[in-house]
C-alpha cells in the first residue's frame, strides 16, 4: 500500500502509484470513500438519498474502462442510510492534468506519481464518451469477459463525430453521439439486468416494435456474485417535437379556452360513463364542436401504439422472462403486500402533513384519512380466482412523460419502471390495463395541471372549469378504450371480459393515485388535491 503524502501544494494527497493501479491503493480508496465521496455525491442531481441521512460509503466493485493504454475506472458505490437501508450507484472516474478538462465535477485534486491533477465524473471527459462508444462499436457478438460491450443490430454509425449532453436530468446522465445516438449512463444501479436496457433489446431486436428508440448498445458488468449490472444503454435518437405531456397540456389550454370562446354550456354538455369503450363516431358533436376532432384522433393513435407495445410483450412463448402468465395466488400476496406497505407509508405522510395544507386539499385529505378502512378493503378485493385474463411485462410507469411526439405518431422510451419499485418488482409480470391505468391518471393529471397553472386566464369559473374536466376526461378515457380493446383482442392477448377489465383498472388507478400522493405530499402538497380527487372519484365510483 502506498502512502498518502503532500505534493508541492501541501493540502494536495499524493500517492506513488501509477494511475492504472490507484484503485488497488487501500490508502487512496479509505480516504477517498470517507473524505471526498460522502461530500461530493450528496450534491449530484442523481443521487436518490437527498430525504435520508448518508451513514458511510462502501466501494462494493471496480472496473477498468479501457481501450489499448487508456485507463478509465468505473465504481459501483453502496451508500447506507441511516434508516437501515442502501442505495447503489455508478460512478466513472478520470485523472486529469489538463485544467481545461476539470472544469466540471472535480472530486479531488491528487497528486499521481508526482503529476498533480484533479479526479473528475469521467462522463464530463470527451475522451471517455468516445471510448465508451467506440467499444461498443467494436465489440464482440458473444462477450464473456467481465466487462461486456454489445453492439445492436440497429447501430449504422461506422465512426465517433461528437458528443455532447442531452440536458439537465434527474437519475441518469444521457449523452448524444454524432446527433444520431442517445449513451444512457444508469446511475443509480441494481445487481440485475436493468429494465430499460431487457425491454428496449427485446422490443427493437427481437419484436421489430418500432415506436420505441431502436437499441443500438449497451454497457454490462458481472459482478463478483455472479449478476449482471447494466451500466449503459445506446439506443437510437429520435427526432420529435417534445414529449406528449407538454403537447397534452397545449391542448388541454385550447380546448378550455373553448369554453368561453365557443359560449359553451357546460352544464349542457352530454356526459359519459366512465370505462365505457366509445368508437370515436359516436362521440357526441356537442363535445367535436367545443374539444376538436384532433385531439380524439391522437388519442386513439396513443391507444394504437399502447396496444401495439403490449402485443409484442405479450407474444413471446420462448424467452422465460417475457412468456405471458395466468394469475396466481403467488402474484396476489405480492401485490397485496406491495399496495398495503404503500398505502401505509401514505396514510402516515398526509397525517404527519395536515397542516401544509388547505381549503379543497385540506377537505379531501380528511376524506382520504376517513375512508382509510373503506380504501384499505378496496385493496383487499382481489381475488385471482375470478380474473381469467393474462399477465405480461409492462412499461411499469407508464405515463404522457414516457411518450414522445413525432410527427403526428408517438414514440414509446423510458422502460425502467417506478422509482420506487425494486429491480424485482419492476419485472413481474402485471395485467397490460396497469400500464393503461397509469396513462389515464396523466391524463387526469393534464387537466387538473391546466386547471391550476391557467385558471385566472380562462374566462369561465373553477366549477365550471373542473365540471368539464371531469367529462372530457370520460370521453379521453372511452376513445382510448375503443381502439385499444379493438387492436387487443384482434392479437389474441387476453385482457379479460369486460367486468374483469373495469375492476382491473379501478383497482390499478386507486393504487396508481396512492402512489402519486406520495410524491405530492412531499415535493408540492397544493398538488396532492390532483391524486385525492382521483382517489375520491373511484371511491364514489358505483
Amino acid at each position: 500500500m502506498a502512502k498518502a503524502e503532500t505534493s508541492k501544494n501541501k493540502s494536495i494527497p499524493r500517492f506513488n502509484v501509477p494511475w492504472e493501479q490507484l484503485m488497488d491503493d487501500e490508502g487512496f480508496v479509505k480516504m477517498f470513500l470517507s473524505e471526498v465521496l460522502e461530500e461530493y455525491i450528496q450534491k449530484q442531481r442523481w443521487y436518490g438519498g437527498k430525504s435520508s441521512k448518508l451513514k458511510y460509503i462502501e466501494l462494493t466493485e471496480y472496473f477498468r474502462i479501457q481501450q489499448n493504454e487508456e485507463v478509465y475506472y468505473g465504481l459501483i458505490l453502496e451508500v447506507n442510510f441511516q434508516e437501515a437501508f442502501y442505495q447503489h450507484y455508478f460512478l466513472p472516474i478520470a485523472f486529469v492534468t489538463d485544467e481545461d478538462f476539470a472544469k466540471k465535477d472535480r472530486i479531488l485534486s491528487v497528486n499521481v506519481q508526482g503529476t498533480d491533477g484533479v479526479l473528475i465524473d469521467a462522463i464530463n471527459l470527451e475522451a471517455f464518451r468516445r471510448l465508451v462508444f467506440e467499444r461498443i462499436l467494436s465489440s464482440e457478438p458473444n462477450d464473456t469477459t467481465r466487462v461486456q460491450y454489445h453492439r445492436g443490430d440497429a447501430l449504422k454509425e461506422t465512426a465517433y463525430q461528437s458528443s455532447r449532453f442531452m440536458g439537465m436530468e434527474q437519475s441518469n446522465t444521457s449523452v448524444i453521439i454524432n446527433d444520431k445516438c442517445v449513451i444512457k449512463f444508469f446511475r443509480r444501479i441494481y445487481a440485475n439486468k436493468n429494465p430499460d436496457y431487457e425491454m428496449s433489446r427485446f422490443l427493437s431486436n427481437r419484436k421489430g416494435f418500432k415506436n420505441t428508440p431502436a437499441y443500438q448498445g449497451s454497457l454490462n458488468i458481472i459482478d463478483s456474485d455472479n449478476f449482471i449490472i447494466t451500466i449503459a444503454l445506446m439506443q437510437e435518437l429520435v427526432p420529435n417535437q417534445g414529449d406528449a405531456w407538454e403537447y397534452m397540456l397545449e391542448k388541454m389550454l385550447k380546448v378550455f379556452s373553448n369554453l368561453s370562446l365557443r359560449g359553451i354550456k357546460v352544464d349542457r354538455l352530454p356526459n359519459h360513463e366512465l370505462f365505457l369503450r366509445l368508437p370515436l363516431r359516436k362521440v357526441p358533436h356537442e363535445i367535436i364542436d367545443w374539444a376538436g376532432l384532433s385531439i380524439f384522433q391522437e388519442i386513439e393513435q396513443m391507444a394504437k401504439r399502447t396496444a401495439e407495445m403490449h402485443i409484442a410483450l405479450g407474444s413471446e412463448f420462448e424467452e422465460t422472462a417475457f412468456e405471458p402468465q395466468h394469475f396466481n395466488m403467488d402474484y396476489e400476496v405480492w401485490l397485496k403486500n406491495r399496495v398495503f406497505y404503500q398505502f401505509q407509508n401514505r396514510l402516515n405522510t398526509v397525517e404527519n402533513n395536515l397542516h401544509k395544507l388547505d381549503g379543497k386539499t385540506l377537505e379531501l385529505a380528511k376524506q382520504f384519512l376517513d375512508g382509510k378502512n373503506e380504501i384499505r378493503k378496496r385493496f383487499q378485493d382481489y381475488d385471482w380466482t375470478k380474473l381469467k385474463g393474462e399477465r405480461i411485462r409492462i412499461h411499469g410507469d407508464y405515463h404522457l412523460g414516457q411518450i414522445l411526439v413525432k410527427d403526428g405518431d408517438f414514440i414509446i422510451l423510458d422502460f425502467e419502471g417506478e422509482p420506487e419499485s425494486t429491480i424485482r418488482d419492476r419485472q413481474v409480470k402485471q395485467p397490460p390495463l396497469k400500464d393503461v391505468a397509469g396513462l389515464f391518471r396523466s391524463f387526469h393529471y393534464a387537466i387538473y395541471a391546466t386547471i391550476f397553472n391557467h385558471g385566472s386566464e380562462l374566462d369561465s369559473t373553477h366549477e365550471d372549469l373542473v365540471t368539464a374536466g371531469e367529462i372530457l376526461y370520460r370521453y379521453l378515457i372511452g376513445v382510448f378504450l375503443q381502439k385499444y380493446t379493438e387492436l387487443i383482442q384482434a392479437a389474441n392477448l387476453n385482457i379479460g371480459y369486460n367486468q374483469e377489465r373495469v375492476f382491473m383498472l379501478k383497482y390499478s388507478m386507486l393504487e396508481k393515485a396512492v402512489y402519486e400522493l406520495g410524491y405530492e405530499m412531499n415535493a408540492r402538497p397544493l398538488w396532492a388535491v390532483i391524486p385525492l380527487e382521483g382517489i375520491a372519484s373511484i371511491m364514489n365510483q358505483e
